[in-house]
């Protein structure tokens, strides 16, 4: 079978911890082929089927060279693949927008699209927890600085973080004394032109911020609890934090089993949630990473995981 990879340019690609490359090395030692391109690259002409110029590439086992690829691109339609995995990371701007648009009628014309393109947008990665209320914190979705004010004199300690934001972007805390709230409310709101996200503190941040990985509606036995260093409130890896696999906790599973299959039913094959203590944070579903940590430390082959997941989605459709 050949898969279309829809991502950032291999070329920068960290092999060594990146989530995209192991599911390509999976793919590859099972026999299917493998092609990439990125948003760009995709195409739609009235009259016509959504092409994207892609390149085949082949995983070659040198880590430095790590690929080799055709030197130059190919239009091909996206329905002539076997499966199109979108893993292009965030920010989940207007072009990720428009690309789920021509995802979505790429399907229309039989291609097999993962994540599903209307679930991409159909689920915020923030906003998308407000859908489990029993799952999460306090938490205010607002523009509103009188808002953003009142839910701080409420809990006294709080977080603030834009609704677009990655990789722990964009994010403050406000302790009881409400030292620079003003100036924060400014820079994330924009005046009221932005909609902030403002969660109650929690403290077992100190624990870590698990990601819980959960493929074809089932959580893998392992999650990652990205740990912050130093002085730092953020957990994610890539605002220094460390990563520690560990087994899922009874909360964390109970967590996992219940949003598990209405996500898969919707079309999300895979899924990262974020948890801190007892409280989903935040629901991934665009890139979820991961996958590499918990192999090295614990042995547990994520990627395969996810080929047998991808694999068992292409023989039911």
């Amino acid at each position: 079978m050949h898969i279309l990879f829809i991502a950032d340019p291999p070329e920068s690609f960290k092999i060594y911890k990146d989530t995209t490359f192991a599911m390509m090395r999976e793919l590859q030692r099972r026999g299917h082929t493998l092609a990439v391109c990125g948003p760009q690259d995709l195409v739609w002409r009235s009259g016509g089927l959504v092409t994207a110029a892609v390149r085949t590439v082949r995983l070659t086992g040198d880590p430095v060279q790590w690929f080799s690829a055709e030197a130059v691109a190919q239009p091909q339609a996206l329905k002539d693949f076997g499966a199109v995995l979108m893993r292009k990371d965030p920010p989940f701007d207007s072009e990720y927008f428009y690309a789920t648009h021509l995802l979505e009628q790429a399907e229309r014309e039989g291609a097999r699209v993962f994540n599903k393109p209307r679930a991409l947008r159909d689920h915020p990665e923030k906003l998308a927890i407000m859908e489990c209320p029993q799952f999460i914190g306090p938490t205010l979705v607002s523009r509103s600085a009188e808002a953003i004010r009142a839910f701080h004199a409420e809990h006294r300690d709080i977080i603030l973080k834009p609704l677009d934001g990655m990789g722990g972007m964009g994010i403050f805390r406000v302790k009881d004394d409400g030292l620079n709230l003003g100036s924060i409310i400014e820079t994330l709101n924009r005046d009221g032109a932005q909609t902030v996200m403002v969660q109650k503190f929690l403290p077992a941040i100190a624990e870590g911020d698990k990601r819980i990985l959960i493929i074809g509606g089932q959580p893998a036995p392992y999650c990652l609890a990205r740990i912050p260093q130093g002085g730092e409130v953020r957990g994610n890896l890539a605002a220094g934090g460390k990563g520690e696999a560990r087994p899922l906790a009874t909360r964390d599973r109970e967590i996992a089993e219940a949003l598990g299959p209405a996500l898969f039913a919707r079309g999300l094959l895979l899924v990262g949630l974020d948890v801190i203590g007892e409280h989903v944070t935040e629901i991934n579903v665009t890139s979820p990473t991961c996958f590499q940590e918990i192999q090295q430390q614990k042995g547990f082959d994520v990627a395969a995981m996810f080929a047998d997941a991808l694999e068992a989605a292409l023989t039911r459709s």
